[in-house]
C-alpha cells in the first residue's frame, strides 16, 4: 500500500484497506482510522509547512532554493 511509503500511520493504512475507504474517523491529508488527535497535529504541521513554502515561493524563491536535502 502506497500509504506506508508516504509514512501514513500503519493503523490508518490497515483501516483504509479493511474498511474499503469507508468508516473513517477524520479526513485530512489521508483518511484516519486510528489516533485522531495525532493526525490533527500532523495535518496542522503539514499545513504550516505548505503555507511557509507558498509564501517563500511567492516572495521569489526558486524551486532550487526551496528544495531541502534529506
Amino acid at each position: 500500500e502506497i500509504g506506508l511509503f508516504l509514512s501514513y500511520p500503519p493503523e490508518d493504512v490497515r483501516g483504509f484497506i479493511e474498511n474499503k475507504a469507508q468508516n473513517f474517523k477524520l479526513v485530512g491529508t489521508w483518511k484516519v482510522y486510528g489516533d485522531v488527535d495525532a493526525a490533527r497535529r500532523t495535518f496542522a504541521r503539514y499545513q504550516k509547512c505548505t503555507e511557509s513554502y507558498c509564501r517563500a515561493y511567492s516572495a521569489g524563491l526558486g524551486l532550487e532554493q526551496l528544495a531541502v536535502a534529506i
